[in-house]
């Protein structure tokens, strides 16, 4: 349209422009699907919460109510509640009595310790700002491009 103004791409001397900065904020699969799981929409998700959620997915993928899911399945539930088949947890960390089934007790029993592990300030419930992940390195190559090298 005419209201907009290109943005200039520089003019081949000197340094190549940079490009966008990347996030520095970002949030694992398994995280983004945490926050789905508040129920009551408070910004807070809670293990009670959690497991009604999971039992829920659970039910989803496991049609023939055996109360037990292959690895493929599992792999349908990843990609339906994760966003791809191959997002963590693995079925092989989460089947834990290596029958290669999994049950919503080991479901259950997994994201539990991932609770755990994102729940900072340990009171119980998990936040957006809980689940988000900083990045350390924001932007590799900056160093080098800022001193000149190649």
């Amino acid at each position: 349209t005419a209201d907009r103004v290109p943005i200039p791409m520089g003019s081949g001397k000197g340094p190549p422009p940079v490009g966008p900065t990347p996030p520095s904020l970002v949030v694992e699969p398994v995280a983004m699907m945490i926050a789905t799981c508040d129920a009551d929409g408070d910004g807070r998700t809670s293990r009670d919460e959690l497991y009604r959620c999971l039992a829920k997915s659970f039910a989803a993928i496991d049609t023939g109510n055996s109360g037990k899911i292959g690895y493929i399945a599992f792999a349908d539930w990843a990609e339906r509640y994760l966003g791809d088949r191959t997002a963590l947890p693995s079925p092989f960390e989460t089947d834990a009595d290596g029958d290669n089934k999994i049950t919503l007790a080991e479901l259950d029993a997994k994201f539990d310790q991932i609770f755990t592990r994102f729940d900072v300030n340990k009171d119980g419930f998990l936040t957006r700002a809980e689940l988000l992940t900083v990045r350390a390195v924001l932007n590799p190559g900056y160093e080098k491009r800022r001193k000149g090298a190649p």
